[in-house]
């Protein structure tokens, strides 16, 4: 059946909701309206507004209120509508969502997931195309998800309401109308857990949520003039998976990291650093990366410059030391 990520992640919603009477749902116009991008649609009709209900225009009370519900036995997934949107809400985030654990001994958990539409490709202005993972990834206490394909959506979705602890879902905007061959419910692989989503002899390219299907794009048309780039979709940002990166690193010898965010002090620069740190006798050249402009995000007319594209990338690996390099793939055994 072909299914899109939006439809991927109410089904996902609906599914929690039915299986545990715990699940609730709540933030701006998710109830009768279904949400700015329909992924609650449908849940107040078959739930009632007492598990599927609007709130004030207030992310600070929305998150507070769901650490509440979170403390006393339920499981809220709250919505903060657009990106940029839930930094009024960071204060309760980093102070209380991320420490109740570890402040009480382990004696209380939080098990709520915070859901945030983010990243651009959708014609948003300001405040509403922000890529704030790096806010989040960098506070500890935090889970950080960002699928990048449909089943992921589904199965990442299920997991983060299960799991014991807060969870920043990342949703990816201009994803919500990816589509695939899906029958649902799926079951993919669990957090921590990245994916090798091309394989390839060449070079790496580490990439998540949005830049994820850029990356493959890439790589479809370097193949096109010889080149075998892999590319791995971390799925989770906390916790991250060093293996399969590594991995993949070390066979290929070189690596571009892809990301929508800016690249000063984001993410993709941990991810650089972490590759370097673990991969550094198996590259033949450093570690280089694809972002965003370290700019306030741009109105539409200028987003297609902001954000990374196929021939950003294929010039950034063309900056990989090719031609007085040695193939890793012949020296492998000398390394």
């Amino acid at each position: 059946m072909t299914v899109t990520m939006g439809k991927a992640l109410n089904a996902a919603l609906r599914d929690a909701m039915r299986e545990d009477d715990s699940v609730l749902m709540f933030g701006e116009d998710v109830g009768a309206l279904g949400g700015v991008f329909r992924v609650t649609d449908g849940l107040t009709a078959e739930f009632g507004d007492d598990r599927c209900f609007d709130t004030p225009l207030a992310e600070a009370g929305i998150v507070g209120l769901a650490v509440g519900m979170a403390m006393n036995g339920f499981r809220p997934v709250v919505e903060m509508q657009f990106d940029a949107f839930a930094y009024p809400a960071f204060e309760q985030i980093a102070s209380h969502v991320a420490k109740m654990r570890n402040r009480t001994r382990g004696a209380i958990g939080l098990p709520m997931v915070i859901r945030v539409p983010y990243a651009g490709g959708i014609g948003g202005v300001e405040h509403h195309s922000d890529s704030s993972e790096a806010y989040y990834a960098h506070t500890p206490g935090l889970k950080v998800v960002t699928p990048a394909t449909v089943a992921d959506a589904y199965s990442l979705l299920r997991e983060a309401i299960a799991d014991p602890d807060p969870v920043v879902f990342m949703e990816a905007k201009k994803l919500y109308w990816a589509k695939d061959e899906v029958t649902l419910p799926v079951t993919t692989e669990p957090f921590g857990t990245a994916v090798v989503r091309r394989e390839g002899s060449d070079a790496t390219l580490v990439a998540y949520g949005p830049a994820v299907p850029v990356a493959l794009e890439a790589a479809e048309a370097a193949a096109a003039d010889g080149r075998s780039l892999e590319v791995v979709d971390l799925r989770t940002l906390v916790p991250f998976d060093d293996a399969t990166v590594a991995a993949s690193v070390r066979r290929t010898g070189r690596c571009v990291v892809v990301a929508e965010a800016t690249g000063f002090a984001g993410v993709s620069a941990e991810i650089a650093a972490r590759v370097q740190e673990r991969c550094f006798h198996s590259l033949w050249a450093p570690v280089l990366r694809v972002t965003g402009w370290d700019v306030p995000f741009p109105p539409p007319v200028l987003e297609k410059y902001q954000l990374p594209g196929v021939d950003r990338i294929l010039d950034t690996v063309d900056r990989l030391q090719w031609d007085d390099v040695p193939d890793p793939r012949f020296l492998a055994g000398s390394r």
